[in-house]
């Protein structure tokens, strides 16, 4: 122990579990720790160094994934083999069993396929076993979640949130319960007013309803909200917050490209409307910028871990303007104290592993495979799709109203949801329908109830009202 921390004092300046992580990989290379020898304990090796457990457990992850080190569920850290590091080798989580066949399937929302997500849970649950009992015994803290909250903010990176310092963010249970926080945090006065798009996600009237705010539809085209329709509405209804989905939208799965997300800001900067962007459909890269970028003193952004990883564990990410951030902040301590201890503990562990990364992109690959299994079916009709999007937009053709197609693919065992569901009450509907990817069923069943609606597609009803 003293070695290590002989060895941690002299490390070069960086972040505390990189210090530590280097000062062990230079012990393992230099032989002072030799294949087979057993780190010393996460809670033992803090109390030597005057770090927190956390900081150990990083260090002990970053040996692991790289190969220095192997850690064995139920004993502890041990040194690797020589030459296991060049190798580069990552622990594997394969699924526990391949997607069952099946007849009838639930397209209402994306199901997550197992590529091993299961087994990398159930591993970095058992690593929590390492950390201080004080974790299960004590409310949360907002000390105690910086870690945690700078995982998180490493994961959201690639995101483009412009500046983004740890204290932004809030961890809140899914991205219906960000949405939540950030309406209440924005909202202000007896009946306040929720803009959003005319075909949008209806968590975000649930929320707006339960803050007792009227909401109101903005018209859209094939690129997003109409800038000029938002500035009128605006105008006419002192609206507090916009509700959007530029990345990929909810229902139909369209990109607003850039320079109308540019001509939608300079609307909100303008009135002074807030803009919660909510990106929990992303899968894959972004194609332009946040609107928290965009607005600085404006713009909320909303994600989760639901469709990339697994919708069960409730996880979710609130980013604040950075002025804002401690009204956010106070919003989630004062409804709910924080997310559950070893809910963060599990962010703090899983989000800096090149394993958990990986699991992203073979989940990403796995939804890939169905929806261009969907698009060799229904490819002749009126589809927006994209691989890296979990759902399919389809626009029914000429002799189907929505309502009769839907009710006529649950008689072939296939649940949809009609754009009805994601418009307001007395708003616009198309003829259209979302195709939710269920991966949780094989790829064979998936292809036949793709050519299922394909049949159903090519033969509509011909009756004529009388």
């Amino acid at each position: 122990m003293d070695t290590i921390k002989a060895a941690y004092d002299s490390a070069p300046p960086a972040a505390k579990y990189r210090r530590l992580a280097h000062a062990l990989c230079g012990m393992i290379s230099d032989g002072g720790l030799t294949a087979g020898d057993r780190l010393p304990p996460v809670r033992d090796l803090a109390y030597a160094l005057g770090v927190t457990p956390g900081t150990v457990a990083r260090a002990y992850a970053i040996l692991t994934d790289e190969g220095w080190a192997d850690g064995q569920v139920g004993r502890g850290t041990f040194v690797a083999a020589p030459g296991a590091a060049e190798q580069g080798a990552e622990p594997e989580y394969p699924p526990r069993n391949g997607a069952p066949d099946a007849t009838r399937i639930a397209l209402f929302g994306p199901s997550v396929p197992d590529m091993g997500q299961v087994g990398l849970i159930n591993a970095a649950f058992a690593r929590l076993a390492d950390r201080p009992a004080a974790n299960l015994l004590n409310y949360p803290s907002r000390a105690g979640y910086a870690a945690a909250r700078e995982a998180a903010v490493r994961w959201l990176g690639a995101a483009e949130l412009g500046p983004l310092h740890h204290e932004d963010l809030v961890m809140c249970h899914g991205g219906q319960s960000g949405v939540s926080l950030v309406l209440q945090t924005v909202l202000r006065g007896a009946r306040p007013v929720v803009l959003v798009e005319e075909l949008s996600y209806p968590g975000f009237r649930r929320a707006a309803e339960l803050m007792r705010a009227e909401v109101v539809s903005v018209p859209m085209d094939g690129e997003g909200l109409i800038p000029e329709a938002l500035d009128r509405i605006v105008a006419e209804t002192g609206a507090q917050v916009l509700c959007t989905s530029p990345e990929v939208h909810n229902p139909t799965g369209i990109c607003t490209p850039a320079n109308r997300r540019e001509a939608i800001a300079r609307v909100a900067r303008r009135r002074g409307l807030h803009v919660l962007e909510d990106d929990c459909y992303r899968l894959g890269g972004r194609r332009g910028a946040t609107y928290r970028a965009l607005l600085p003193d404006l713009g909320w952004y909303v994600a989760s871990l639901s469709k990339g990883l697994t919708p069960a564990l409730r996880i979710g990410f609130a980013v604040a303007p950075r002025a804002e951030a401690g009204a956010l902040r106070r919003s989630a301590e004062h409804g709910f104290f924080g997310l559950a201890r070893p809910l963060a503990d599990l962010v703090e562990d899983m989000l800096p592993r090149a394993d958990t990364a990986a699991m992203l992109t073979a989940i990403r690959e796995e939804f890939g495979r169905y929806v261009r299994a969907a698009v060799n079916a229904l490819g002749g009709f009126d589809l927006t799709w994209h691989e890296e999007v979990p759902f399919l937009w389809l626009r029914l053709p000429e002799g189907w109203r929505a309502a009769a197609f839907v009710q006529a693919a649950e008689a072939e065992g296939l649940q949809l949801r009609t754009a009805e569901d994601f418009a307001l009450r007395d708003g616009f509907a198309p003829h259209a329908v979302r195709i939710a990817v269920n991966a949780q069923v094989s790829l064979a069943s998936f292809e036949a109830g793709m050519l299922r609606l394909r049949g159903l597609l090519d033969n509509p009803p011909e009756r004529i009202a009388v």
